[in-house]
């Protein structure tokens, strides 16, 4: 399943040379995950009902060209891999208009439960649903 989600880059985004700040790619994405899961039904709330957490085991980024304030960005969310506790996402993050790569990454996200924070199994239906 392919996902887009829409960010605008406002000034909290940016650092001193006027350039979105490396982590906030990381935030950027960290959205885009989660409204793909409240998009599948699984919202925080439900997620902590069912004493679920996600955690992000892993990153690997790479950084290839700058965002500027008030630009218009999509980040570009798949799965990757899947395994019983954790998921990988592939995650692009490209310019609105030009379709240029900014920022690209795995992330791989394990689920745990939240009573005890050993790793269990993602939600089966959630699964099936991100294929």
């Amino acid at each position: 399943m392919a996902f887009e989600w829409p960010v605008r880059v406002y000034i909290e985004d940016t650092d001193f040379g006027g350039i979105v700040y490396y982590v906030n790619y990381l935030k950027f994405m960290e959205r885009a995950r989660t409204e793909l899961l409240r998009q599948q039904g699984y919202s925080q709330q439900r997620l902590s009902s069912d004493h679920c957490l996600f955690v992000v085991h892993s990153i690997d980024a790479r950084y290839v060209k700058p965002a500027r304030l008030d630009d218009e960005l999509i980040v570009h969310t798949a799965i990757e891999q899947r395994g019983g506790a954790s998921v990988l996402f592939e995650q692009r993050v490209v310019d609105a208009s030009s379709g240029d790569l900014l920022c690209e990454g795995r992330v791989r996200v394990a689920c745990v439960n939240s009573q005890g924070f050993k790793p269990r199994r993602w939600p089966a239906d959630l699964v099936k649903s991100l294929i």
